[in-house]
């Protein structure tokens, strides 16, 4: 079995391959990680989806908009 998740920086990130087919659940664009990686992003719908344990959490109902903090 492949492995899509590595482990870096004492925090699981994702790895590039998982992102490529990983869409916004919301509008079916393409989504790309926070810079602090603790969010998935879709700039579309200006939603951020969070990354917990290094998985996503890609329900709509659990993103929040990019401009909360």
């Amino acid at each position: 079995m492949k492995t899509i998740l590595k482990d870096t920086d004492q925090s699981m990130k994702l790895a590039k391959e998982l992102l490529t087919i990983i869409v916004c659940p919301r509008c079916k664009g393409d989504i790309q990680p926070a810079d602090d990686g603790d969010y998935l992003v879709c700039r579309a719908c200006r939603l951020k989806y969070p990354v917990i344990d290094g998985i996503p959490l890609m329900l709509i109902e659990e993103a929040g908009h990019l401009d909360e903090t």
